[in-house]
């Protein structure tokens, strides 16, 4: 490894644990563990199908397309993933995640993240977009703050989730029309 790529890491992982709640501060460990799961795929997808079944027009399209990304981010951060292999913290939070995840670079959770703010503010309405643009950083905070993940994780991921975001937006014709079988 590079002095400077190792120099890098060390600071990230310095700065990570720093930020790391612990047990005993209840109040915050609570709300930063429910925090930290409110970005899980399936968490999504869950409240996504039903508002694809019993809505229509704008709301079956958003929940169609918001759907089709989020399965689409999953599979590509998954990708880079297990090509990078970095292991995630030490830690004992988490179980599930580190269980069927070893690997933390980039956050599936901040990359989601940052892809459905862009989506959000694509697509509207503004309460949609407002509400996703204060939960977006504060649940891939979370994910540092709960010993998942390294801030870099994060960074990079929500940055990642950012240009993926632009892309569906981007692509968004082509994509209803590809899929139509999934929108109105």
């Amino acid at each position: 490894m590079l002095p400077t790529l190792r120099k890098i890491l060390e600071i990230d992982d310095r700065l990570s644990h720093r930020i790391r709640l612990h047990p005993q501060d209840r109040f915050w460990w609570r709300l930063n563990s429910f925090l930290a799961h409110t970005g899980d795929s399936w968490y999504w997808l869950a409240v996504l199908f039903p508002v694809w079944i019993l809505s229509k027009e704008e709301w079956h399209n958003r929940a169609a397309l918001l759907g089709g990304a989020i399965v689409l981010q999953a599979l590509l951060v998954f990708a880079f993933k297990f090509t990078i292999r970095r292991r995630r913290p030490e830690g004992e939070w988490g179980a599930v995640y580190r269980s069927t995840d070893p690997h933390s670079f980039p956050s599936g959770h901040a990359t989601r993240a940052g892809m459905l703010l862009v989506l959000a503010w694509g697509l509207g309405p503004v309460w949609f977009s407002l509400a996703v643009s204060v939960w977006a950083p504060l649940m891939s905070l979370s994910r540092v703050t709960m010993g998942l993940h390294y801030l870099s994780d994060i960074l990079v991921g929500f940055i990642f989730g950012l240009l993926i975001g632009g892309l569906v937006l981007n692509l968004m014709p082509l994509i209803m029309t590809v899929f139509s079988f999934g929108f109105y």
